[in-house]
């Protein structure tokens, strides 16, 4: 039995999951034993061409990468590499010291090949490359890589509140789910974490630069030592062979440090993920075909002075032509295809009638937003328009949100508006409208930013509050200071988003009532059966749904709804009463909705005289009651001042008030107080304790 668990366990070990889980490991010990272990010179000829292949994989894979965090295991990446030059680097000088006097090749052929063929077999002409390549792995590239690095790291960290705040924005919007906001929360962290390791991690390519320059001070010193003094062997001799193998292993190490360096530096050093380094290089460089002509100029001249060598400059100019003259015709060629000529009338066809006939007769939108003509791309399917998919996200986070499917959102263009205006009707009257600038971002300031921003100031189309139009390269600036920093896709979105729930009873009509029965039908068929039309028109449900969607309540739990119509319609057919006993079934959620999360509700109440005014203008003025305009006056005042003191202590203003008194006051303060919330007395549950924080009359 033993025997046959151990074999289990050997085939779960080398099962192919798991020995690419201990390739890693398995590395870090073979490069750990190389610096105690003495090595064979073909195990260095196989080890130094293993990590000159890992720098070029890790090179191309930086060229490659379309943003930073694809290449995330990077830091992880340099701390492995310089691991294993310093431990190739010890297993060398030992097979050097030991075994140098023999000959060139007592360190393997690679070494042997970097002393010799590289550098011609000329210890001072080694020398020097090997200074040079340590200077520019050092000074230039290594040190320009940890400066980005560490200004990204820095910049990433101060922009987190921001980017985070982006993102609550939009999961508020309805512009993305849960598990878009989640998967970009854990994004931004990931950046944040990405730059400070490439920070430190950068520090470990400078150290092995400088550990190259005393490795090669050692190999030289220490060879000369043991060459005179233990193998007896000429001064000139020794020191042309063992400062011809200290340069090998130097350059055959400097080399893939040379490499990394690189490869860290693109990759902390590109900006934009469009696409890999290699085509946002030739795209970027080639693609304006003004400069190659330029410059193809300047060539073709310098290329006829005499003297100069003519041949490479004027080829090197034609070559440059060419490339001008191919990208003009391709540019010349997408144009031509974009452009989309109106079709031509064929022989014998008859012409267009000029009479008018019903298809002249358009129905007016429910929903519509019309662009001017610099927002077409934002809306233009066949250039993959954001705000079309923002559009289709909001129509669906509305139904869950409110609990019906609205209108779809016809969009138009509309030459008659500024080009970077639009426009937001519901029914054909304008509802909303603003300004966006594609390519630009709008830096919206939530009332705690740390500096002012260039740019074009303007308002939140949505909510208001005082903005400002940055260019891209100002993005993360606007984050460091604390701004919401949005898209133009995301303005719009935020602003249609936000009017469709301002306008949810508008945009329920009796296609939509209809819809919203048939699919609670599917579900509870003898419940909307037993009610509609048996006991209740139709106009009358959608009237009761519209009340309630006026006062910002949804009506996701239709059943509860139709239940409580069931029970009380047949005695009343009135839909103010029947909104008034629906919203005492929704009591709970109502009160969950104002206060979530605290068992006390803080409301603003009527001081008992008051209540008796206003019992007395109801009963005299039967419905829409007739208060006087002195009362009137004093009433409105006060509920503004008590709403204004309860936001200011951050508690939402809520107005508590009899059952009779709840319709009347509700849309008399609607427009006054657009942000009180009128309940009465039995829409709260009994679970909830009650704290009258202010009074209104006394």
């Amino acid at each position: 039995m033993a025997s046959n668990a151990n074999t289990v366990n050997l085939k779960t070990l080398f099962a192919p999951s798991n020995i690419r889980q201990l390739a890693a490991p398995i590395l870090l010990l073979a490069m750990l034993a190389m610096m105690v272990l003495p090595l064979p010179a073909f195990a260095l000829d196989v080890f130094f061409t293993f990590n000159i292949a890992i720098s070029m994989m890790v090179l191309l894979v930086a060229m490659y990468t379309k943003k930073p965090l694809d290449f995330s295991v990077f830091p992880t990446v340099l701390l492995i590499t310089t691991l294993l030059r310093l431990s190739l680097n010890v297993a060398s000088t030992r097979v050097v010291l030991l075994h140098g006097h023999t000959g060139p090749d007592a360190a393997g052929k690679v070494i042997e090949a970097f002393g010799h063929f590289l550098v011609g077999g000329n210890t001072a002409v080694g020398v020097v490359v090997f200074v040079i390549l340590t200077v520019i792995n050092f000074v230039v590239i290594t040190k320009g890589a940890g400066r980005i690095a560490e200004v990204g790291a820095r910049f990433t960290l101060d922009a987190m509140p921001g980017k985070q705040m982006a993102i609550d924005a939009d999961l508020n919007a309805g512009l993305i789910d849960d598990k878009e906001a989640k998967r970009r929360r854990i994004e931004v962290a990931q950046e944040a974490d990405f730059y400070g390791a490439m920070d430190g991690a950068s520090k470990f390519v400078r150290g092995d630069a400088v550990a190259g320059i005393l490795i090669l001070f050692i190999n030289v010193i220490g060879g000369l030592i043991v060459g005179v003094l233990q193998h007896h062997m000429e001064l000139d001799r020794a020191t042309n062979q063992y400062v011809m193998l200290a340069i090998g292993d130097g350059l055959v190490a400097q080399l893939p440090s040379l490499i990394i360096s690189v490869a860290a530096g693109m990759v902390v050093s590109r900006v934009g993920d469009e696409g890999d380094v290699g085509g946002l290089l030739i795209n970027q460089l080639f693609g304006n075909v003004n400069v190659s002509i330029l410059a193809a100029a300047i060539l073709g001249v310098l290329g006829m002075i005499p003297g100069m060598p003519n041949f490479i400059f004027l080829t090197l100019a034609a070559g440059l032509a060419a490339v001008a003259w191919n990208t003009g015709k391709k540019q010349a060629a997408e144009a031509e295809a974009e452009a989309q000529p109106l079709p031509a009338q064929t022989p014998g066809q008859a012409p267009e009638s000029l009479d008018a006939t019903w298809n002249d007769v358009t129905p007016v939108d429910v929903l519509g937003l019309e662009v001017g003509y610099r927002l077409i791309p934002m809306v233009d399917k066949s250039q993959d328009g954001e705000l079309l998919k923002r559009i289709r996200g909001l129509r669906k986070k509305f139904a869950q949100d409110i609990g019906f499917l609205s209108s779809p959102v016809h969009i138009r263009d509309n030459l008659e508006l500024k080009p970077n205006a639009y426009r937001i009707t519901l029914k054909g009257v304008e509802i909303g409208k603003g300004e966006a600038y594609p390519g630009q971002f709008l830096a919206i300031n939530p009332g705690r930013v740390g500096g002012t921003l260039p740019g074009t100031a303007t308002t939140d189309p949505a909510f208001g509050l005082p903005a400002v139009w940055v260019d891209n390269a100002r993005r993360e600036q606007a984050h460091a200071l604390g701004y919401t920093v949005v898209d133009a896709s995301t303005v719009v979105a935020t602003h249609l988003n936000h009017l469709l729930m301002s306008h949810a009873a508008d945009l329920l009509g009796r296609q939509e009532t209809q819809a919203l029965l048939d699919h609670i039908q599917r579900e509870s068929p003898k419940l909307v059966e037993d009610l509609v039309p048996k006991v209740l028109p139709l106009h009358v449900l959608q009237r009761v749904l519209q009340y309630l969607l006026e006062e910002g309540i949804n009506i996701r739990d239709m059943r509860t709804i139709v239940e409580s119509l069931a029970e009380h319609a047949p005695r009343s057919q009135d839909p103010v009463e029947l909104a008034s006993r629906v919203r005492i079934s929704l009591g709970r959620a109502i009160v969950q909705q104002l206060f979530p999360g605290s068992n006390e509700v803080s409301v603003i109440a009527l001081e008992p005289g008051l209540e008796r005014l206003l019992h007395q203008a109801l009963a005299s003025g039967g419905e829409g009651g007739a208060i006087e305009p002195g009362l009137a006056d004093t009433l409105m005042r006060e509920t503004a001042a008590a709403a204004q003191r309860q936001e200011e202590v951050g508690l939402p203003a809520v107005l508590l008030v009899p059952n009779s008194l709840r319709w009347l006051l509700a849309r008399f303060l609607r427009r006054a107080v657009p942000s009180l919330k009128v309940i009465a007395h039995s829409e709260v549950p009994e679970s909830r304790s009650i704290r009258v924080a202010s009074m209104v009359g006394s």
